[in-house]
């Protein structure tokens, strides 16, 4: 009977955490709630697929670096240096749009092929052909 009352403990203690103690938790429900009215309203939104392949393409795309020389600072992006933020940050959202382009123009084929076996090439190395065709 004690162990019980230990658990039934253990729960109330971590409920009340939950509820009252973590900041992290909060945000963590918060981030949920929103995550749920977005997905509804997608339900509705005709064009919402756009969005979701520019958020997906977004997250393959590498974030502009700040790097400071001498004093002076520049912005890395893809291996190239550019002066302002606003220039890299403009050729990051063209590399967004080119893969999020590119999913677009390979869905037709991906939908057609679902009954197809796959290639004998590896995740790396169809990855590898698809980057080639890729403005960089």
């Amino acid at each position: 009977m004690n162990d019980v009352y230990a658990m039934a403990g253990l729960i109330l203690v971590g409920l009340l955490i939950y509820r009252y103690g973590v900041p992290r938790f909060r945000r963590f429900d918060e981030e949920n709630v929103k995550r749920m009215i977005q997905q509804e309203q997608d339900r509705h939104d005709p064009t919402a697929h756009i969005r979701h392949a520019l958020d997906v393409a977004a997250e393959q795309v590498e974030d502009v670096q700040a790097i400071t020389t001498g004093g002076i600072t520049r912005y890395l992006f893809e291996a190239e240096i550019f002066a302002s933020r606003e220039e890299a940050e403009e050729m990051r959202a063209q590399r967004i749009g080119t893969v999020a382009r590119r999913f677009y123009e390979e869905l037709p084929a991906a939908l057609m092929g679902r009954g197809e076996q796959r290639s004998n090439l590896s995740a790396r190395e169809r990855a590898s052909q698809r980057w080639k065709r890729t403005i960089h």
